[in-house]
């Protein structure tokens, strides 16, 4: 059978790979997607999509139990945990089937099946039909990343799950531990937490959430603590027992090792990208802790074959994924496209309270050299935060003192992850603090707390 040709091929339907292949269409491109398992990826079936559906069943089930402080009145309040996992099912579900619809209307030729890549500028296709060979001169690799497994703490789906095993629970955890404290550990411990597991984060480094800002870092460990967290930092879980219905894990912190019995793990450690059996080592791709090594513009350095998303590295976040697509369709169709900044893409955790943040941390900005003026403004001092029933939570922003520069913005309390935005926009728009002083942010409203933030940092708070 002769090579199907085409202008772009995209390999991998997650939140990289489908928007790079709508924007390669939308620029006229003849365009195909290979996908091996679902249509949206990770992001849409198995991670940010889901879990969020899950997070909102906790907030809503811990509202339902603070019903006495707004002045209701509510019966014995329960869940039903199946009922739960039905729901974030069903919302991936219809999201999925969504992107089949987006492809359809874009005109993109998909591939359902495993991709290789023999040569260069070739992709080979198994599908239940056999095997199609398609050729293009411009090949997008957006295939991810998996949950990292470290020796001793494999999952079995049953006493120690993966992100995937936590979104299909085979039972309600009583005692549960949470192995890492990044974004998903602190989600998944978060949502079970609320529902009553008597929860358990052991994270390795000095602090849990060691990417944020300290101060928020500090901040929100507090809040999972008055909800009856256990937070162990600078500890690691050495060794799991598993016998019938717990595991025993072994856990060194301070130099000494104790233990402790748990009836679930989850391990939360990190991902791995997915680059085996691509064929990429033969192809000259240079791959680096099993991520493929880029420039700014996500090339690999081969010729026409780029890399973009989870599977190109840090930051694993499905936005700079999807900016990244449209910034390599755009080079393909012909375009000089910016490269995406790292430090101008935002990160969201929404566990309770939430946390957001863009640009460097105070650590970051002073080891860079700048001299900084802060901000802070607690959400106690803010009408719409105490009129919700949410005064718990922070804004910090940092300037470089110098030219009034937004070096980075960081907030813990509630709905910062759509908060956030305001700041990735100025960081955007090159922002001063004057522009930023000058806005008029309407009230009431939890982003006046933003304006109160910028205002601290040169003295002129008026709330507080």
């Amino acid at each position: 059978m002769a090579d199907q040709g085409f202008d772009m091929i995209v390999i991998g339907a997650g939140p990289g790979g489908y928007v790079a292949a709508i924007r390669g269409a939308q620029l006229g491109l003849k365009v195909a997607i290979v996908e091996r398992e679902h249509m949206g990826g990770i992001c849409l079936n198995w991670g940010c999509i889901p879990t969020k559906a899950l997070l909102r069943s906790s907030e809503v089930f811990h509202l339902m139990g603070r019903a006495g402080d707004f002045g209701l009145k509510a019966g014995a309040v329960s869940f039903d945990l199946d009922a739960v996992v039905k729901r974030s099912r069903g919302v991936a579900k219809q999201l999925n089937s969504g992107i089949g619809h987006l492809m359809k209307k874009n005109r993109i030729t998909t591939f359902m099946g495993e991709a290789t890549l023999p040569a260069q500028g070739k992709v080979a296709v198994r599908t239940d039909k056999g095997t199609e060979t398609l050729a293009a001169k411009n090949i997008v690799l957006a295939t991810g990343a998996r949950a990292r497994e470290l020796p001793g703490l494999e999952a079995d789906g049953e006493l120690v799950w993966t992100y995937k095993h936590a979104l299909l629970p085979p039972h309600m955890p009583k005692k549960l531990l949470v192995i890492g404290s990044g974004a998903i550990g602190i989600e998944f411990a978060s949502f079970y937490n609320t529902l009553g597991a008597k929860t358990t984060v052991v994270e390795v480094m000095d602090r849990i959430l060691p990417v944020e800002d300290a101060e928020i870092s500090a901040f929100a460990k507090k809040a999972f603590e008055k909800q009856g967290m256990t937070i162990r930092e600078k500890a690691m879980v050495k060794q799991l027992d598993r016998a019938k219905g717990q595991v025993t894990a072994h856990i060194e912190q301070g130099g000494k090792v104790t233990k402790e019995t748990f009836d679930t793990v989850i391990s939360a450690v990190g991902i791995v990208g997915n680059t085996e059996g691509l064929g990429l080592e033969d192809l000259g791709v240079t791959v680096e802790k099993t991520h493929v090594k880029t420039d700014a513009q996500c090339r690999t350095g081969v010729p026409g074959l780029y890399a973009i998303g989870d599977l190109a590295g840090a930051p694993w976040l499905a936005h700079k994924a999807s900016h990244e697509g449209v910034m390599v369709a755009e080079r393909i169709a012909g375009g000089d496209p910016h490269p995406v900044d790292p430090d101008a893409i935002a990160g969201c955790t929404y566990c309770q309270p939430q946390i957001a943040s863009v640009g460097l941390t105070e650590a970051q900005a002073k080891a860079a050299g700048y001299e900084l003026k802060i901000g802070r403004f607690p959400f106690i001092g803010n009408g719409k935060a105490i009129a919700l029933g949410e005064p718990e939570g922070l804004v910090k922003t940092i300037f470089d003192a110098k030219t009034g520069a937004l070096l980075g913005a960081h907030m813990v309390g509630a709905e910062v992850t759509e908060l956030i935005q305001g700041y990735v926009v100025a960081r955007q728009l090159e922002t001063t603090e004057e522009d930023l002083m000058h806005t008029v942010f309407p009230h009431p409203t939890l982003s006046e707390m933003m304006h109160e933030s910028v205002l601290d940092a040169f003295d002129r708070v008026i709330h507080m």
